[in-house]
Formats: structure tokens, C-alpha cells, sequence
């Protein structure tokens, strides 16, 4: 009998072999994580979802791309779910939503489902992620997921090469690089060094590019500045470079049959309905300027008085409340004394502006005095709503670092300094485990 593999979205897929069907990593929301936008486009039809009975689910990480309690919630209640996650809180959550089953993956633990064996193997955070050797109808496939690989897991995974197939994260995604453009490297972007050693040591016979089919909002400059790899260049750059691989792409609802023979087309996902043109790729502009934060605000609606009193309030108390009880990194930018500008802009591209003065882990709010300052954040303020309540990541809030003028020497010192050690990064999701799940967790149950 064959693997049938097919694709759901991004990093989620369903694998069938001899009447057992389990999925990894599934994603059935489109917008999902708040602004990311399924790319090619698709809809999902839900009620054909309820009615799937999955053997089991399998889930890399808590990562609310990855493990998402809304595409959680049209499952069937007794499917078992597994999920790779050091955190129990995940855990908790999803029980809480009603699942009966739900434990707890173990690395180079296998997992016997059916006619599948599931191995999670080590990724290089292994604190956050994990990636999948799964084995069915004597064929080995490896899912990287969006993981890396590190030296000890390849050398591994290197002694069942050749593998049948590998899904491989194909996208490299300039995260810092939109969050301070001013500081960013202009120009193309080179696929990662370790890329063709690793594949080359594990031989794959099918690399599918994966775990990365999404876009953000149609206006979003993004959507050229944040991906710079499309699956043209992938397949150009890595089939010279391997060229006994196959090398080939798999939409949304697309599906295939592995055997020992090779691959061939199989029945796609009813319920993954394609919606317009497919054959769609990323466009990478690295010279792009990025627009302005009072320009990128006035794209949202307004936030009611109640929600931006709750944000003003934050950032005048609880902020200083949460810098205040965390520890400072001893190489932070802000163990010496420092002023920092946090602008707020609204709906109407008018920001409100506050100034603290910080030294070390000490923060206080203090008016303006036409110092310049040491360091700057832009954000719109319905972002911060939108981090403070809904559990938003810090790739879709359009906050922008350090992109006003500095003199000569404040951008020499902002040039080693570390990007993430922003204070309102640091105040929003430092110890913010699952805040994306607890909030749906939340909505959810208040239905």
C-alpha cells in the first residue's frame, strides 16, 4: 500500500496508509494568527471537517501557527492529540477545551498509531520545537516542520538516509529585519548556509518546499519585505545543487501516493477548497521603504475608549510593574541609563508619545524634555490591544525599532545592541507562554 501525504496548510498535513489517518500540525482557519492570510488562498469547509475521524493528531509545537485551540475546536473531541511542548500549561488548555486524550510527545520516543510510526526527533530550540520521522508502508519520511536541524539530530537522521521524502522549511523570514528596517542589510537574501549540507546528507528522493504558505494583509509591505525566498529560486538553487532530488511543490488540498516507485496524484482534500489562482509565489523587494507606522495605523479600525484606556493604562503602570519584577539580561543595552520613546499611534495616524527613563531593571514614566532619546518604539495602538488581550505575536503588530535619527554614536551602540531586548517586546511577551491559546481558550468557553 501506498502513503498518501496531503497538504493542508503551512505546516499541516494528513497522512493515510492502510485505513490509518492522522495529521500533523493542523491548520483549518484562514486568516490564521491573526493577519496570516493562506497563500495560494483557500477556504476551509468546516462542517466536512467535524465530520473527520483522525486516528490521531500530532502537534510540533505551541506555536499558535502550529497549535491553534480555534482549528482544535471542529475536531472530534476523542481524536487523541499529541503535542511536543515543555510547557503544561498547552497542555491544560487543550483539556480544557474537551479533549479526552492528550499527551505528551517525547523526543526519539516512537508513537504507533495504526499502520504509522511517529518519531519526534530533536530540533535544535528543542525548548520550543520538534520535528517528525514518520514511517509507514517501509517508506521513511521526514517533516522538519519549521525547526532546524542541529550537528547530533542530522548526523542521526543522516543514517536512514536516502530518505523517501523530506519536507523541508523552504522560507527564511526577515522577522527582525521588518521590526528595525533602519538597521536591516539592503539586498537579496541567501538561502542558509547548512541548507544543502544537511539535505545532501540526508538524500531525499522528494523535497517539498513547506511551512511557509501565507501572506499577510493584501496592503501589507510585508509581503515584500519579510520573505525572501520563493519557491522558484528553492527549486532552481536547490535542484543544481541536488540533482538526483525531485523537487516539487504542494498547494493546499493537494495530495500525493509515495511508494517505493516514486510519486504520483491522488484525490485532494474536499475540504480545502482552493479559491482563485494557485500557481502564486512570494515577491521579495529588499529596496522597498518601508511606510510609515502613522500610515500603517489608519489601515485599522478604531479601538473603543474602553480598550485604548486599558492600553494607556498598561503602559503607564503595568508596564513599569512588569520591567520592574524581570531580570536584565547582563549584556542588555539597558543596564546603563537610557531614555526611551514609545509612540502610540491610533486610527487617526496621531500618536500618543510617552518617555521613560530606565537603568538597569529601574523604569520610570517621566515627561518630555526635548532630550534625544537612546532608543524608540512605534506600534500601533490597536496592536498593543491586540497583544495585551488576544495573545498577538510580534510579527503581525507592525512595531517598528529604533527608526528615527540617532547621531553617530547612539548608532554605533544601537548597532550591537540586541533588537529583542526592546523594553515593550520584553513587557508583552517575556514569560507570555500561550497567551495566543489562552485567550481563544477563553472566548471559546464564554460561547
Amino acid at each position: 500500500m501506498p502513503l498518501k501525504i496531503s497538504r493542508i496548510l503551512h505546516a499541516g498535513y494528513v497522512f493515510e496508509c492502510e485505513g490509518t489517518a492522522i495529521a500533523f500540525d493542523p491548520i483549518v482557519e484562514n486568516p490564521f494568527s491573526r493577519n496570516c492570510h493562506a497563500f495560494p488562498p483557500v477556504r476551509f469547509d468546516l462542517d466536512a471537517v467535524r465530520r473527520l475521524r483522525w486516528d490521531a493528531v500530532f502537534i510540533s509545537h505551541f506555536h499558535d501557527d502550529h497549535c491553534s485551540l480555534d482549528s482544535l475546536d471542529v475536531l472530534d473531541r476523542a481524536t487523541p492529540i499529541y503535542l511536543y511542548c515543555v510547557f503544561d500549561e498547552l497542555f491544560a488548555m487543550i483539556r480544557a477545551l474537551g479533549f479526552t486524550q492528550v499527551r505528551r510527545l517525547h523526543v526519539d520516543v516512537p508513537v504507533q498509531v495504526g499502520a504509522i510510526e511517529v518519531i519526534p526527533r530533536r530540533a535544535l530550540d528543542d525548548d520550543v520545537d520538534s520535528l517528525f520521522q514518520v514511517r509507514a508502508a517501509e517508506l521513511n519520511v521526514l517533516n522538519v516542520v519549521d525547526s532546524w536541524i542541529g550537528p547530533e539530530t542530522l548526523e542521526q537522521l543522516a543514517a536512514f538516509a536516502p530518505w523517501d521524502m523530506v519536507l523541508w522549511p523552504f522560507q527564511t523570514m526577515r522577522e527582525i529585519a521588518v521590526i528595525a528596517p533602519s538597521q536591516a542589510q539592503p539586498g537579496p537574501v541567501e538561502l542558509p548556509d547548512d541548507w544543502v549540507p544537511q539535505l545532501r546528507a540526508l538524500a531525499p528522493r522528494y523535497i517539498v518546499p513547506s511551512s511557509c504558505q501565507f501572506v499577510q494583509e493584501d496592503w501589507s509591505w510585508y509581503n515584500h519585505a519579510m520573505f525572501p525566498i520563493t519557491y522558484r529560486r528553492f527549486a532552481d538553487e536547490i535542484g543544481a545543487a541536488l540533482p538526483e532530488a525531485h523537487i516539487f511543490r504542494l498547494d493546499p488540498s493537494m495530495a500525493v501516493l509515495l511508494d517505493a516507485h516514486g510519486v504520483s496524484s491522488a484525490e485532494p482534500l474536499p475540504w480545502v477548497v482552493p479559491v482563485g489562482p494557485q500557481d502564486v509565489d512570494f515577491d521579495y523587494r529588499p529596496d522597498a521603504p518601508p511606510p510609515a507606522t502613522a500610515d500603517i495605523a489608519r489601515r485599522f479600525a478604531p479601538l473603543s475608549d474602553a480598550d485604548a484606556a486599558l492600553v494607556f493604562d498598561f503602559c503607564r503602570h503595568g508596564l513599569l510593574e512588569r520591567y520592574r519584577d524581570m531580570e536584565l539580561p547582563e549584556d542588555s543595552y539597558f543596564q546603563a541609563p537610557r531614555l526611551w520613546r514609545l509612540s502610540l499611534y491610533g486610527h487617526d495616524g496621531a500618536a500618543t508619545i510617552l518617555h521613560y527613563r530606565t537603568h538597569g531593571d529601574l523604569i520610570d514614566l517621566v515627561p518630555d524634555t526635548g532630550e534625544a532619546p537612546g532608543w524608540t518604539t512605534e506600534v500601533p495602538l490597536v496592536k498593543c490591544h491586540a497583544a495585551l488581550v488576544l495573545g498577538e505575536s510580534l510579527t503581525s503588530m507592525y512595531m517598528r525599532i529604533n527608526d528615527g535619527p540617532f547621531d553617530a554614536e547612539a548608532r554605533a551602540e544601537l548597532e550591537e545592541a540586541d533588537i529583542v531586548d526592546d523594553p515593550l517586546i520584553r513587557c508583552l511577551f517575556n514569560d507570555a507562554i500561550g497567551a495566543y491559546q489562552a485567550a481563544q481558550l477563553k472566548r471559546l468557553l464564554a460561547r
